[in-house]
């Protein structure tokens, strides 16, 4: 799917472009912070400006900020890649992702170092801190870059809280390597802030996936999930058996127990799911196997028995004769049985 990126309304560039009527006092002109340009907007009218080198010092860094406006405008339409700094990004007011295991990341760096930065990651100007910015998407690839000590490329745009998670969720969306549990917590997280038809829209998901979802992740604790991991292999289904297991304390203790086992915290993330399922379903009833032989040492049948079932095995090849002996016994069997009371109320 192809990412939808929010910007301006249509016929903002034009606008900003008109010359105004007349030209406002100094006084009454807003300094306008440019942090990608380090400038502030030192336009003045001419009628202030001063003559012979300092006049045109200043009016170096009037064209200079002329070109910062331009590169704004264009950052504004998601037009420009620019490169910025890592220590000035923050991640996203809602987590989208499981953390990145240490072979994955350095993977990533690698990747990053061999081939360069391929895809930009997309940020906004913060919402309450002038002069820095918050991610949209590209967190890992942030952090790969940071550890490489260069900047990241970026495309900055100004984004309401909705048009960020939007963006981010489809995003995601088109990530293969974005697993179901991993989903179905952005999702829970979404729901605190927003309504269901802007998380369906941010997820490209129906309204019947977005329930599952959201059920599997306000019944698995996050504690259970983070210790299991994102079981990229692990889909829909196995998430939903999963969490229709989760209904009482006592399970969920198991789940817990299980899942923190430092045995299990060795084994891909993967295997931890299945190990988990595998001890909280419910297990076959224990039988007690015993085999029945001749005085002569020659096997007649095995028997196997539980709290449910009674069941003789002969093989007819090893005893055909006390195979045929009992089916023909069997009924007789019963019928003594019944003489003698035995089995009234059965």
């Amino acid at each position: 799917m192809s990412r939808k990126i929010f910007g301006p309304a249509a016929g903002a560039d034009a606008d900003a472009n008109k010359a105004p009527a007349e030209a406002k006092p100094v006084a009454e002109r807003r300094i306008h912070a440019r942090p990608l340009m380090g400038l502030t907007d030192l336009s003045a009218s001419k009628e202030t400006q001063p003559v012979g080198a300092f006049g045109a010092s200043l009016n170096q860094l009037n064209e200079r900020g002329k070109r910062a406006e331009e590169i704004e405008k264009k950052l504004a339409s998601g037009q420009t890649v620019v490169e910025l700094d890592t220590s000035l990004i923050d991640p996203s007011f809602v987590s989208d992702r499981m953390p990145l295991t240490e072979e994955a990341l350095s993977d990533l760096v690698e990747a990053i170092r061999e081939t360069t930065q391929l895809s930009p990651i997309l940020v906004r100007p913060h919402p309450d801190v002038p002069g820095r910015y918050q991610t949209a998407f590209g967190h890992r690839r942030t952090r790969a870059v940071s550890l490489l000590g260069i900047p990241v490329r970026a495309i900055v745009r100004e984004m309401t809280d909705e048009e960020m998670v939007v963006a981010q969720g489809q995003e995601n969306h088109a990530r293969k390597d974005l697993s179901y549990i991993e989903k179905a917590r952005f999702a829970q997280r979404l729901e605190a802030r927003f309504n269901r038809d802007t998380i369906m829209t941010a997820m490209s998901v129906y309204k019947s996936d977005l329930s599952n979802m959201l059920t599997v992740a306000h019944r698995i604790p996050e504690d259970i999930s983070d210790a299991i991991g994102p079981a990229p292999k692990t889909g829909r289904r196995g998430w939903i058996q999963f969490a229709d297991l989760m209904k009482s304390p006592k399970v969920i203790e198991a789940a817990r127990k299980t899942a923190t086992a430092a045995d299990l915290q060795a084994k891909d993330s993967d295997e931890r799911f299945n190990a988990v399922l595998a001890a909280l379903k419910p297990g076959a009833p224990k039988s007690k196997t015993e085999a029945w032989s001749s005085t002569s040492g020659e096997k007649l049948a095995k028997v196997s028995s539980n709290a449910q079932r009674v069941v003789v095995t002969v093989d007819r090849k090893q005893s055909p004769g006390f195979a045929d002996f009992l089916l023909m016994r069997v009924k007789d069997l019963y019928a003594e049985f019944e003489k003698n009371g035995a089995g009234k109320g059965t």
